[in-house]
């Protein structure tokens, strides 16, 4: 496996989730999910640290990037994406439904299009990285 395309693709991928983050959980959908959430209160944080946020979009990336190189020899926008999308919704249906099941924090409305908006930006980002992983296809990937 090629280190250094590991790491352009987790690069460009941690970038593109954490963009993407922004736009649709911070911007587009910030009311929606206001107005959607659980019973718990004092969950939401008023200060975000970033440093969490910005690796745990980095381990998001590196994830897809370690898969693609590695298993399923991705190297396109087209691929990545459709592999994105159903890694993104898998993984968000897991961790979404045991949260909704356990905890307060949000109700079934918003557990359910948290998965949709996950997987969209997961196929977004996986778009990106195959894109990144497939410059140089001649290469050895």
């Amino acid at each position: 496996m090629d280190s250094k395309k590991l790491i352009i693709g987790t690069v460009a991928g941690g970038i593109t989730y954490f963009i993407l983050g922004f736009l649709l959980y911070g911007i587009l959908l910030e009311g929606f999910f206001a107005n959607h959430m659980g019973s718990a209160t004092g969950a939401l944080k008023t200060e975000i640290m970033f440093w969490p946020l910005i690796l745990g979009n980095l381990a998001l990336a590196a994830l897809l990037s370690y898969v693609f190189l590695k298993w399923a020899k991705i190297k396109s926008f087209g691929d990545g994406m459709k592999a994105g999308a159903v890694i993104g919704f898998l993984m968000a249906l897991s961790f979404d439904m045991i949260l909704y099941d356990t905890t307060n924090m949000m109700d079934l409305t918003a557990s359910i299009v948290d998965v949709i908006v996950f997987a969209v930006g997961t196929a977004i980002g996986g778009g990106v990285i195959g894109l990144v992983l497939g410059m140089g296809a001649g290469e050895r990937v």
